[in-house]
């Protein structure tokens, strides 16, 4: 998740009314610091609950074409005044696409067959340190000392908890295929952001968003079509049904609409509070609800994270929300 994904259009200045308005708005969108994170993390346990009931490139396609079209209810305007852009960026968001509900979509729901919602939550926590390291070596970004040990605390915890704490499968590079899938979505997941930040655009936010979403939709189909007739053609009944209805509300629309929202009244440093508690929800919801189990190496391993996502991001917040305030 980055920042730039679902953003607000209007600032808070020009839209505001009245005080009362924002001081209930502000109330409300520090309720939701605690409500989104589990959005997010309701992703990983679905995917890990659906392993053996819809097809991984099936789900992805159809969370993303139900996410898409709800969201044109509200700005199919928009993305036709702006469909001459759209078209013209044809490129850029055909890539956008396929890294942010391609990669990060499916390779999350491939890899849920073989790892637990517990693993998918800590790996993918590794995601915005990697995003400040690929800003660094692709665009320049100059990181200080402690970012760089936040990155390193981050990796070696990162990797502690790919190679389950386990010396030998280290030595002997025997890991597990799903932890190799979320390593690669998030990995796919960084390129997608920083390609969103660096990558120039004529499009409002929301609607460079919903264009994304197209663009990923359209690139998905034709592996959906290829993964029905060769491999496994998804079932439609209530159960399946549900699952991709409630990724389509939940993980998508109302963790991207209400991350906006919070960015919008609280701004980026205290909104990426949910970085921490990702990783926490779904390991938390893993062990409760799917019936995971907890392990020493995820504790060690998140003892790792969480520090190192701290360190390596608070230096860049601040200045991204001085910025924003000048």
């Amino acid at each position: 998740m980055t920042e730039q994904s679902f953003q607000p259009i209007h600032s808070k200045e020009a839209d505001a009314p009245s005080n009362r308005f924002w001081q209930s708005g502000d109330r409300l969108a520090r309720i939701l610091l605690f409500i989104n994170p589990a959005f997010f993390a309701g992703n990983m346990l679905m995917a890990r609950a659906t392993a053996d009931l819809v097809p991984p490139i099936a789900l992805a396609f159809w969370r993303w074409a139900i996410a898409v079209s709800i969201l044109l209810m509200f700005l199919g305007g928009p993305v036709w005044r702006a469909r001459a852009d759209i078209l013209a960026e044809w490129r850029d968001l055909t890539i956008l696409g396929a890294l942010g509900m391609g990669v990060c979509g499916a390779f999350v729901y491939i890899g849920a067959d073989t790892t637990t919602a517990m693993n998918i939550g800590l790996i993918y926590a590794y995601s915005p340190v990697l995003i400040i390291l690929l800003d660094h070596f692709f665009y320049g970004s100059v990181m200080i000392k402690r970012q760089w040990l936040g990155a390193g605390l981050a990796l070696a915890g990162m990797l502690l908890i790919v190679f389950r704490g386990n010396l030998d499968s280290l030595l002997s590079l025997s890991l597990s295929p799903g932890d190799l899938w979320i390593l690669a979505a998030a990995t796919g997941w960084g390129f997608y952001s920083i390609l969103l930040k660096h990558r120039p655009s004529k499009l409002k936010p929301n609607v460079r968003f919903a264009a994304i979403m197209l663009y990923g939709t359209a690139v998905l189909a034709p592996f959906h079509i290829w993964e029905s007739v060769w491999i496994e053609a998804p079932t439609l009944d209530a159960l399946s049904i549900g699952a991709v209805l409630f990724l389509a509300l939940v993980p998508a629309l109302g963790a991207y609409g209400t991350y906006g929202y919070m960015q919008r009244y609280l701004g980026a440093s205290t909104t990426s509070l949910i970085l921490y508690l990702i990783p926490v929800y779904a390991a938390s919801l893993g062990y409760i609800l799917l019936g995971e189990s907890l392990e020493f190496y995820h504790l060690t391993g998140a003892a790792l994270v969480l520090p190192g996502i701290w360190l390596a991001t608070r230096r860049r917040r601040q200045s991204e929300d001085a910025e924003r305030a000048a």
